[in-house]
């Protein structure tokens, strides 16, 4: 089992971002979005609690009003603990995937999926305590920015607390790197440019070892992810859409998100990442899941 400290624990359950209305009544899009000397806006920030997570799923319902999406595929708009665990075996194909929004997958790899998932835990690279990538990792914990890059800072993704994973992104427009775009990462090479208010990033260049997300969805090393962030005062609109010739059907656009700025002075300021340490990896002879 992962070992996973009280602070992780307690930073994790503060993660998601606060609905529209929330936001909003503690100055969120009402407030002024500071911005840099070149007029672009400043991205600045410890988002979403400041440890980690990629914020709060938000969907329209119809009327232009966000609203957070139902937390189960299972789940319907009036169903109640619909979506408990009974069991450590129970499928994490129904009730424990929170985001109904699947990535497509070519046909022939359905099965690979299947595999992957049934085994979660002997397979998902989580329990191997490396870097969860994109875009599973979600959005930054702290960003840092400057007049020609950014700093994204993210929680350490198999247990421990702190920021134990930074991506390091120029803005000035560049394109990629042809001798970095032959190489593989965790996290890929990335550039950044602006559009309009929104700051792209696209990323290529990755390894084949992470997942898009729990259940098995594995990617290539042909994967491409592009991400937009644009700030609206306290807000930070985080958009992610992931191109994988290789084995997926179509383009997967992620539920786009929400972050709140913690204006708490001494968030993100964590103590030195506790590493992740896994102990019952090598000993996994059945499918009971974590």
């Amino acid at each position: 089992i992962l070992h996973l400290t009280l602070a992780t624990a307690v930073a994790g359950a503060a993660l998601a971002a606060a609905p529209a209305s929330l936001a909003q009544s503690n100055g969120g899009t009402a407030a002024p979005t500071p911005r840099m000397a070149d007029g672009k806006p400043d991205l600045s920030g410890v988002w979403g609690g400041g440890s980690g997570g990629g914020g709060r799923p938000v969907l329209e319902d119809g009327k232009g009003n966000l609203v957070e999406e139902f937390p189960s595929r299972r789940c319907g708009p009036s169903q109640v603990k619909c979506s408990e665990y009974t069991n450590q075996s129970e499928d994490g194909e129904f009730t424990a995937r929170l985001n109904a929004n699947r990535p497509i997958y070519q046909p022939e790899h359905w099965d690979k999926v299947q595999q992957l998932d049934m085994w979660t835990n002997k397979h998902d690279p989580l329990f191997a305590c490396q870097p969860l990538g994109l875009p599973r990792a979600g959005a930054p914990s702290r960003i840092v920015q400057t007049a020609h890059d950014v700093v994204f800072l993210y929680a350490a993704g198999g247990g421990g607390a702190g920021n134990a994973e930074y991506r390091v992104i120029p803005i000035d427009g560049r394109t990629h790197d042809p001798v970095k775009s032959q190489d593989v990462y965790f996290w890929g090479h990335s550039v950044g440019r602006w559009e309009g208010e929104t700051l792209v990033v696209d990323a290529i260049a990755f390894n084949d070892l992470t997942w898009l997300d729990r259940g098995g969805y594995f990617t290539s090393d042909k994967k491409r992810v592009i991400e937009r962030f644009r700030r609206e005062g306290n807000i930070l609109h985080y958009q992610v859409t992931v191109e994988d010739p290789e084995v997926l059907a179509e383009p997967w656009v992620l539920t786009p998100r929400q972050l709140r700025l913690n204006p708490n002075p001494d968030a993100g300021l964590l103590p030195e990442a506790t590493p992740c340490r896994d102990y019952d990896h090598a000993n996994m002879v059945t499918q009971i899941r974590h």
